[in-house]
């Protein structure tokens, strides 16, 4: 079990945004502008992966195919932040007016063997 030094954890959220593979913000591909923004507001970390398969509201079952036509896949977006982080997050989203269902889910993250200095809580 690790000890009290070896690890470093701070109670947040778990947040995942769902998006199509082709949905645009500003131009940009969606998924890549969220990352962007959220780097931008110096988040520690976030990742988009694209599904294999999936349906949403209109139940129309999308799968990862030859002849699927591109874009029609789902890709999730995942951040793990601070409260403050999150509420910035999707003040960022709402303002930009992208669509964006959403997961918001309390978490306790943390790392194991921090690096010498490496704060537990959000970056000022």
């Amino acid at each position: 079990m690790p000890t009290d030094s070896e690890v470093t954890t701070v109670d947040g959220c778990f947040i995942r945004f769902y998006l199509h593979e082709d949905q645009r913000c500003h131009g940009r591909l969606a998924w890549e502008w969220l990352l962007e923004q959220a780097n931008r507001l110096g988040i520690r970390g976030g990742s988009a992966f694209r599904a294999i398969g999936g349906f949403g509201r209109h139940h129309q079952l999308h799968e990862s195919r030859f002849f699927e036509l591109a874009g029609a896949l789902p890709v999730q977006v995942d951040f793990i932040v601070s409260d403050a982080e999150s509420a910035r997050l999707l003040e960022l989203v709402r303002e930009a007016g992208l669509r964006a269902p959403y997961a918001h889910i309390p978490a306790r993250f943390g790392v194991i063997n921090p690096e010498p200095g490496e704060p537990p809580t959000e970056p000022e």
